[in-house]
């Protein structure tokens, strides 16, 4: 191991969740389940749905021995130190996402920032992300893409971002990863058919993992001919304008 990690401190684990809709480890591997029966300290979005995960992964851990310290978009910046209180007293300590992986177009990039600059090790551990089974999926260019995460809300911004990024990703063979929040899928998936060119090849990703799963990769002209319900569902949509 480099020079540069504190050998003292405890490590920083990111523990994936699963995507909803299947059981955890059906999902995940063994190794979380192992990890999180060794862990008692946790940095998490919200306690309630990760005691529920935590009580799904090992029934019979003690829920009353856990300690959480909560990072969202609340949380000042001047407060995340103390997370790591435990992990600097040599504890380990596991970061878990709402749902996929942490770090991920999720707010524990912050926390994990923060140990790398206090020489924590930092380990991830397998788990299933929608970005990335999606784009697996997509049959675009998994060699070259971007995640974009959210487009703006006003009708004139969003246009320009979609028409912008199409043009990337015709001058870069880019692919292009965007996510939307669920109850705004079914105008942000009009709103690409809308501002697309009809040759330009869309993914749409629903509900990975899940029984209800759908993937589906067309051009921007066949998905005007295709009725899909998005509503409230999580959804991946991946775009690559081609010559």
């Amino acid at each position: 191991m480099p020079e540069a990690y504190n050998f003292e401190s405890g490590k920083l684990y990111l523990i994936p969740n699963d995507l909803g809709g299947s059981a955890p480890l059906e999902v995940l591997p063994l190794s979380v389940k192992k990890k999180i029966e060794d862990i008692n300290d946790y940095i998490v979005e919200n306690e309630k749905t990760a005691r529920r995960f935590i009580k799904k992964m090992v029934p019979g851990k003690s829920q009353p021995s856990l300690n959480f310290s909560i990072i969202n978009k609340y949380t000042k910046p001047e407060d995340l130190p103390e997370f790591l209180t435990a992990c600097l007293e040599g504890k380990d300590m596991g970061v878990i996402s709402e749902a996929g992986c942490p770090g991920i177009a999720d707010p524990g990039a912050d926390i994990v920032k923060l140990a790398h600059s206090k020489n924590i090790k930092v380990v991830p551990l397998v788990g299933p992300s929608s970005i990335f089974l999606t784009m697996m999926s997509s049959g675009l260019n998994g060699q070259n893409f971007a995640f974009h995460g959210y487009l703006p809300i006003d009708k004139n911004e969003r246009k320009s971002a979609i028409r912008a990024f199409e043009k990337q990703s015709l001058e870069n063979n880019q692919a292009q990863i965007f996510i939307e929040t669920p109850y705004r899928n079914e105008k942000f998936f009009a709103d690409l058919l809308q501002y697309l060119h009809p040759q330009t090849t869309l993914c749409v990703g629903c509900d990975v993992t899940h029984s209800t799963e759908f993937i589906l990769t067309r051009t921007v002209k066949e998905w005007k001919k295709i009725k899909i319900d998005l509503q409230k569902r999580p959804s991946i949509f991946i775009f690559q304008k081609e010559q």
